[in-house]
């Protein structure tokens, strides 16, 4: 009996250590040459910053404008000469003559030159911001615009060359590099460049009540050509401003005109205007850049 026992353990033990030999050996058979897809695909490079880890460059243009090199810029000034000249009297090309372009308006004057619609809806004039924003990018700043220069990337080269184009014609006083902010203080929104084209479009919710054609009549509001740089509250034809507006003192800029449009009840409260208000500061910029064309 414990012969036959032992007998049948055996042959048991030896049948399974067969099998387990033949699943493996099959096993490496059938896989053989494929590859194991990993628990987590690829690998990582030590010192590689993913997308969306890293931060922006936050220095303001300002600093770079305090550092820049007049001569570096007059080379970067080569990737223009194709187009433009720079000496006073010179003849305007492709593009125009830039000698004194530093604070002109935009789209205007440089002897007759055809600027495109594009440029001369912009409005306002060519200070540090505006040719910031146009050197880095030429079709986002006046979409339609006629320059095909994709732009300059690279803010201490566009530094380099605003400075130089200052110092032909136009010496602008460099603008003050504003303070870092205090630690833990909510860091201010950049400022908002607006399109006179697109602020046009949005002047038709004040059409009810305003128009902004030079030497046009008054309607429920004033007349509005003209008015940026204006007293508030003062001239237009004769308008009867409220006293709470006429309150107010001080001149139409960007400043008071944004406050005005973003909430008129708050700005003067007790004035007879009745528009709520606009709340993206986008078209308010839009706007006031609009208003600032119309003469």
């Amino acid at each position: 009996m414990s012969d036959r026992f032992n007998t049948i353990a055996g042959w048991t033990l030896f049948s399974g250590i067969v099998l387990l030999g033949l699943s493996a050996v099959s096993s490496r058979y059938f896989h053989a040459g494929k590859e194991q897809r990993p628990e987590k695909m690829g690998y990582e490079i030590a010192g590689v910053v993913q997308e969306g880890e890293g931060g922006a460059d936050a220095t303001p243009f300002e600093a770079f404008l305090a550092k820049a090199d007049m001569a570096k810029g007059e080379k970067t000034f080569a990737k223009c000469a194709s187009c433009h000249t720079i000496d006073q009297g010179g003849a305007n090309g492709l593009g125009p003559n830039l000698y004194a372009v530093m604070g002109e308006g935009m789209g205007q004057g440089r002897g007759g030159f055809a600027f495109s619609e594009a440029l001369k809806g912009k409005g306002g004039k060519w200070d540090w911001a505006s040719m910031n924003a146009w050197l880095t990018s030429p079709s986002a700043f006046a979409p339609g615009t006629k320059m095909s220069f994709a732009g300059l990337s690279d803010p201490q080269e566009r530094a380099n060359l605003i400075v130089y184009l200052n110092s032909k014609g136009s010496n602008l006083p460099l603008p003050a590099v504003p303070e870092a902010p205090a630690a833990g203080a909510a860091p201010e929104a950049a400022a908002v460049v607006g399109d006179a084209a697109k602020g046009q479009k949005s002047f038709a919710k004040c059409a009810a009540c305003h128009n902004a054609t030079p030497g046009g009549p008054n309607g429920i509001g004033p007349n509005l050509a003209g008015v940026m740089g204006e007293g508030v509250a003062q001239g237009r034809g004769g308008y009867a401003f409220s006293d709470a507006l006429k309150a107010k003192g001080g001149k139409w800029d960007e400043a008071t005109m944004d406050a005005w449009l973003t909430d008129p009840a708050k700005f003067a409260p007790g004035t007879k205007m009745s528009f709520a208000g606009l709340s993206d500061a986008q078209e308010r910029a839009n706007i006031i850049a609009y208003l600032k064309s119309v003469k």
